[in-house]
């Protein structure tokens, strides 16, 4: 189980998304509709992820890192991360996450440091994009 939640930068986040463990979380509301992705992303928007955090859980059971994120992960991102953190602690189960962490500087600083990002309207993200 999780023990806090910290913080893993665009560079750092890079080999994570090939393992197979790791998830990403996007927690932004209605901006990621207009805007692109991370490929692969969970989209849980901040503005009903507390009543969604038992699917989010279901979703992302067996995962070992739960990687959230926002616009800038200055609020919304490292918020739901800790709720997530809390529902886990609380839970009767062990959902399997080890690692809870937060996308320095968000979407915004994944996209402008020109990383890859998909414009898929799945949902979920299938991460086939380029």
């Amino acid at each position: 189980m999780a023990s806090g939640v910290s913080y893993v930068t665009a560079a750092q986040l890079v080999p994570m998304l090939r393992d197979p463990c790791t998830a990403i979380v996007d927690v932004r509301d209605e901006e990621r509709m207009y805007d692109a992705h991370i490929a692969g992303s969970q989209h849980y928007a901040s503005d009903s992820f507390a009543e969604r955090l038992p699917e989010l859980a279901e979703a992302t059971k067996g995962k070992e890192t739960l990687v959230f994120h926002c616009a800038l992960s200055k609020v919304r991102g490292p918020s739901c991360a800790q709720m997530y953190l809390d529902y886990q602690s609380e839970a009767k189960e062990d959902f399997g996450v080890k690692h809870i962490v937060v996308l320095e500087r968000g979407f915004n600083g994944w996209e402008l440091s020109g990383r890859p990002v998909c414009r898929c309207k799945d949902a979920p993200c299938k991460g086939v994009c380029s």
